[in-house]
């Protein structure tokens, strides 16, 4: 018969509550990047097919930009993350990434690449 009865020490679930800590942090410090990356990819899309084809590019990003401000994506300005050119229709390519803090001296960086082409986003 057993005397002592066994299971999780105070010390194995403070280890537990410091490794859910940490997650949440990651998880609370990457979800905002990533959900405005999110947004920005789905006006590009939209703004693409409703877009003509003979638009100019400083037109085009410049909807581009009323359209981030009213998503409530304010700290990414769209001609510092990507390139609108109008051959054969528009193109865009966005490029950037985004650092978080994180711990002490110890930030995030995540990197944002992605190309859209008028024609291939209007066949869809």
């Amino acid at each position: 018969m057993c005397r002592n009865q066994k299971g999780a020490s105070y010390i194995g679930f403070l280890i537990a509550i410091v490794g859910f800590a940490f997650l949440a942090k990651v998880a609370i410090a990457v979800w905002a990047p990533y959900w405005d990356d999110r947004v920005i990819d789905s006006q590009i899309t939209e703004l693409l097919q409703s877009s003509p084809t003979n638009i100019s590019p400083s037109k085009f990003s410049s909807q581009m930009g009323q359209r981030l401000d009213m998503n409530n994506v304010r700290d990414i300005k769209f001609d510092d993350i990507a390139q609108v050119t109008n051959t054969d229709g528009i193109q865009v390519n966005k490029s950037y990434e985004v650092r978080k803090p994180f711990l002490l001296n110890i930030d995030l960086v995540l990197k944002f690449e992605k190309s859209f082409d008028q024609r291939s986003v209007q066949t869809k």
